[in-house]
């Protein structure tokens, strides 16, 4: 069995990509390593194969917890372990900082105790900054990292940290950077589980501003896969960016969402713009598709669509994430601008 290490594999995008792996190999065993933080939930690691998959809860930033559970013959370590919500980041970022920072250090010193073949960071295209609204300018692997927010910030260095663990001691690292996931089991605090969410409940759905900020929307599971192949193809030392070629505005993803409920427009609530708020983000994703042999496969239409249907079907996961903590910080973020 090869085995390999995943941090944070019980969020949105680990758990996805465990989920594909397992499903897709069979001479794959998985080491899921995480805090269960907010936004980490049991429920999404249902129906595993316990035969391949062994969870084990601890923080990254816990040195000797990680070195326990990193397998002598691991032979590669996935971190998707991190804070990841920038209105989060604004309210407070030293959790950012301790573990998208010190955490990341700290993987890459057990990596090199415990001889892990390959390091493979997931990273985002928000440490590349803001795009100019004409549609010509897009991020590649070498653009200049200009991040914007606590979050993007914190990623950033998460990189400069990475790159250092390859050019000081050699550890065959690689990163990859994506643009925004959606999916099934995403935490309703991103934007389109929170208007789906809303739109089903028949409440405000709060967009910033003027709704007219881009993103480049990528279905989860593909991004997994292009995880995978950046384990499996890429070239050591290498960033890969990861896009579906698929700008959206938000309001237009808003709209889409409450045309495919059959909810009324009247729903959306403008609310005030968030600090830093950055304009457009955009993905050329060619050097990924030409050296890791990987295409998106899943339309927007049909992700959504997806997208929708499992949150339908799946109301008590909602339910039990919309109670409690979660609601005080709705009530944080969005409760004034919607009263």
């Amino acid at each position: 069995m090869t085995k390999i290490f995943v941090t944070g594999g019980a969020g949105f995008i680990g758990s996805a990509f465990i989920h594909q792996v397992l499903a897709e190999t069979e001479d794959v065993e998985i080491i899921n390593f995480d805090a269960l933080t907010y936004a980490g939930n049991p429920e999404n690691l249902k129906y595993l194969d316990a035969t391949r998959h062994r969870f084990v809860k601890g923080d990254i930033c816990d040195k000797e917890a990680v070195l326990q559970s990193l397998p002598d013959d691991c032979e590669a370590i996935f971190n998707f372990a991190a804070e990841s919500h920038v209105d989060r980041s604004i309210s407070s970022a030293s959790e950012f900082v301790t573990t998208n920072v010190l955490g990341t250090q700290v993987l890459l010193d057990c990596a090199r105790a415990k001889n892990a073949r390959r390091f493979v960071q997931i990273s985002t295209d928000e440490v590349m900054g803001s795009l100019p609204e004409s549609d010509d300018a897009f991020f590649t692997e070498d653009s200049p990292l200009r991040p914007n927010s606590p979050y993007s910030a914190s990623k950033a260095a998460a990189e400069h940290f990475v790159r250092a663990a390859r050019e000081t001691f050699g550890l065959d690292t690689v990163i990859t950077r994506c643009g925004n996931n959606y999916g099934a089991r995403q935490f309703p605090e991103k934007l389109i589980p929170l208007m789906i969410s809303n739109a089903m409940h028949d409440e405000p759905l709060p967009v910033y501003g003027d709704g007219k900020n881009v993103r480049d929307w990528i279905y989860v599971e593909d991004h997994a896969r292009a995880v995978w192949l950046a384990y499996k193809n890429g070239k050591a030392g290498e960033i890969y960016n990861v896009g579906a070629r698929n700008e959206r505005k938000n309001i237009e993803v808003v709209k889409a969402i409450l045309d495919a409920l059959n909810k009324p427009h009247s729903l959306i609530k403008y609310v005030t713009d968030r600090p830093g708020h950055d304009r457009r983000y955009a993905i050329e994703a060619s050097k990924t598709e030409r050296e890791l042999n990987w295409n998106p496969s899943v339309s927007w239409e049909e992700g959504l669509q997806k997208t929708i249907d499992w949150y339908r079907e799946n109301q008590d996961w909602v339910n039990n994430i919309r109670n409690g903590a979660y609601r005080e910080y709705y009530q944080k973020m969005y409760g004034a601008s919607l009263k």
